[in-house]
């Protein structure tokens, strides 16, 4: 895998950016190409400092305001946050303060409250009454920032039970998922959410769908699994058709193009995974 200094590329064509701390986005991406496949992407994954679940705010900060820089200097119009720990504690300071003075035509989105309107959204319309769970990295859950994006958004008044899991991230990266270790350690964090009765969960980091088949099977039939990648597809889609000043700006040719501050030797094995077939990242380095 090669290493490029991303200072020196330059592309007369602007793109749909997405950004993870590691490959987990790679899952967010793959559904919004099979949704939206003409458009041109290019997708960043912070591996070298990942997972940002144990980071302090100001380090998640940080870290994502280098990841929106490198993909705005590929000619992203818009940049997606697939990283729920920068949805939680970046995405309000970036469109607030940091877009307006350094790119105040662009555009920066997160992943919670495409969830959040979704799930809001299920919640109203269904006939029985819903208890919600929610599954994170550490960061994500103690921002409580589910809860107070259902407080504003949800026309009815929901109850969310939530749980931090901070050992499934570095365990799946591990390659972990089929081992014993691995099932007794998820069924230990799903244990209260199912004596609770949860029938609806929410998988609140990008590497959770990875293991959706074993969360369905630990949770039961009647538990309804809530998958961030199809939600936030639909939301970016629905987006561009409301905010034509953006997607005429995008160039429809199918490019996609992977970048990624560190790599090993899982590296290609582990991003296969999430993208569905084998690709190509390039190695770089954020400034």
């Amino acid at each position: 895998m090669s290493t490029t200094n991303y200072s020196l590329q330059t592309y007369f064509f602007m793109n749909i950016g997405v950004f993870d701390s590691g490959l987990g986005g790679l899952s967010i991406l793959s559904h919004i190409v099979g949704m939206m496949p003409k458009y041109n992407f290019v997708y960043l994954g912070d591996n070298a400092r990942a997972p940002y679940g144990d980071r302090s705010q100001e380090r998640i900060y940080e870290f994502t305001v280098q990841g929106v820089e490198f993909l705005f200097k590929h000619n992203c119009q818009i940049v997606i946050l697939a990283c729920n720990s920068a949805s939680a504690f970046a995405l309000k300071k970036i469109q607030q303060e940091w877009l307006p003075i350094h790119y105040p035509n662009r555009r920066v989105l997160g992943i919670i409250i495409p969830l959040v309107e979704h799930t809001s959204l299920l919640v109203t319309k269904s006939k029985k009454p819903v208890r919600l769970g929610l599954i994170g990295t550490r960061a994500t859950v103690q921002s409580s920032v589910y809860e107070k994006e259902f407080a504003k958004r949800s026309p009815t008044p929901i109850s969310l039970l939530s749980q931090s899991c901070p050992l499934l991230v570095p365990l799946i990266e591990e390659g972990w998922m089929k081992e014993t270790p691995f099932r007794m350690i998820l069924k230990k964090y799903l244990r209260t959410l199912k004596q609770k009765q949860v029938n609806a969960l929410i998988l609140g980091c990008t590497h959770y769908p990875l293991v959706k088949k074993i969360i369905a099977e630990i949770m039961g039939k009647r538990v309804s699994l809530i998958d961030p990648g199809p939600v936030v597809a639909r939301s970016l889609k629905d987006y561009l058709s409301r905010h034509t000043e953006h997607e005429s700006l995008l160039l429809k040719k199918g490019m996609i193009s992977f970048f990624t501050t560190d790599t090993s030797d899982r590296t290609p094995s582990l991003a296969s995974k999430f993208w569905g077939k084998p690709l190509s990242i390039k190695k770089i380095t954020l400034e």
